[in-house]
């Protein structure tokens, strides 16, 4: 039996130090740049590396924050502040930077993210994942343990959200100085003003 054990260990052993020594090829002849698409063997590391993020104690953790609407409305501004620039308002990580990561932001819409147990997800939020752009919430001057378990609430319903509670996280997303003068410009627009003849007449002054 015991010669049985230290032959699984082995067998292990290999295929651990086989996976790590083929993304370290791969990685090795293909550079270190964030703009090739990950291989199928990063992919799968990079999804092991979220699964194990959380210690076994974790895992188990129930949510103490109810699901109700008022817990969900602050998640979900919680999250289009503070999430969606990376993940989409939607969970899709079909955003600029989602993509440009790596690897990229999963869609948390899929399994790979809804079947974590609620406890994973939490750590994750808190504490990160290392190797790849997600961060560690936990200790942020803004972000307590209860706003985490908050989102947890949010990450189950990402695959019900509407196009109506999507418009209205588009208003409460982070604005680029071109977001915010596109937006200046549609209300001098919308207000019968226009911006290059405002401009033109301060030039004349």
């Amino acid at each position: 039996m015991h010669k049985i054990s230290l032959f699984l260990a082995g067998v292990l052993a290999v295929i651990v130090f086989a996976l790590v020594g083929g993304t370290i090829f791969v990685v090795a002849a293909r550079g270190f740049s964030a703009r090739e698409r990950p291989s199928a063997i990063e992919q799968w590391v990079a999804r092991r590396a979220r699964s194990m993020a959380a210690p076994s104690g974790v895992k188990d953790l129930a949510n103490p924050v109810p699901n109700s609407s008022e817990v969900l409305e602050e998640a979900r501004a919680h999250w289009a502040d503070h999430c969606a620039g990376c993940h989409a308002n939607n969970g899709s990580g079909d955003t600029e930077m989602g993509k440009r990561m790596y690897p990229p932001a999963p869609d948390m819409r899929l399994p790979d993210t809804q079947q974590m147990t609620d406890g994973e997800l939490f750590f994750i939020i808190q504490n990160g994942v290392r190797m790849t752009g997600m961060p560690a919430w936990g200790g942020h001057s803004n972000h307590d343990e209860q706003d985490s378990w908050k989102l947890v609430r949010f990450v189950r319903h990402l695959p019900q959200v509407t196009a109506q509670e999507d418009r209205a996280m588009q208003s409460l997303n982070p604005k680029t100085p071109d977001d915010l003068k596109e937006e200046q410009e549609e209300k001098e627009f919308l207000n019968g003003e226009n911006p290059n003849e405002q401009t033109e007449h301060h030039h004349h002054h």
